[in-house]
């Protein structure tokens, strides 16, 4: 591949298109500054998929296309993200050998299903991060953690900030930098910082059981998980 880097966004049926096209939109930035990089989307099959809004999105390659990416990067979701969880095509493709593999939200859990997370520290959506352990990961409640060859940030919107430290660790703090600023992202959320105290845990407790239900049915893993959240919420 020479001095090209592949950067392969993840794409399956049902996931947060937040969690995609927000570091899709700061990594596709890093490579109009940078052609060295390439950025990608990749997904089993080349045909429309149906996301966690009304807009479906299509990959340009297959995973038999660019069986080894320097980078990947799984977005997450609901009920349609523990479904993949299952998803033996997909989970091999991440096992692949990856110089750094990342997720955004619930995407981790994928990397876990992988094996990905054995022994690591990781985050996830606050509402799943209790179910971590299950993958022999450490919890971790920060917006983006890196350990090793593996980095996860955070629910939907942290993927933007973890993919602007992945900037930073491809191509320096000055590139980083200069792709914040044309992305002019400086947020400043119009009823100011989350008070984490005030989380709608019963809310969400009930929401995760529908995924589980939904995504995982009778699978043994959806008790599992249930049994963890339920037990720390």
């Amino acid at each position: 591949m020479g001095t090209e880097k592949t950067i392969a966004f993840v794409l399956y049926p049902g996931c947060t298109i937040l969690d995609l096209v927000g570091p899709l939109q700061v990594l596709s930035t890093l490579a109009a500054m940078r052609p060295e990089f390439r950025v990608i989307v990749v997904a089993e099959r080349l045909e429309p998929y149906e996301t966690d809004t009304p807009l479906q999105v299509r990959a340009g390659h297959t995973f038999a296309d660019v069986p080894s990416p320097d980078v990947v990067v799984v977005p997450g979701g609901g009920a349609p993200t523990l479904r993949a969880m299952t998803d033996e095509t997909l989970l091999a493709y991440l096992r692949g050998g990856a110089r750094l593999t990342t997720s955004v939200c619930t995407g981790s859990l994928i990397l876990g299903a992988a094996g990905l997370l054995d022994g690591r520290r990781a985050t996830t959506h606050w509402s799943m991060l209790d179910a971590l352990p299950e993958f022999g990961a450490t919890p971790v409640r920060e917006r983006w953690v890196a350990d090793g060859p593996v980095l996860t940030a955070a629910g939907v919107s942290a993927g933007i900030d973890m993919a602007l430290h992945l900037t930073e660790e491809l191509g320096g703090i000055d590139l980083a930098r200069a792709v914040q600023f044309a992305i002019e992202y400086d947020p400043e959320p119009p009823h100011g910082k989350l008070n984490w105290t005030e989380a709608p845990r019963p809310l969400y407790l009930a929401v995760v059981g529908q995924w589980l239900r939904d995504g995982l049915g009778d699978h043994p893993l959806a008790e599992r998980l249930a049994t963890r959240l339920q037990n720390a919420g």
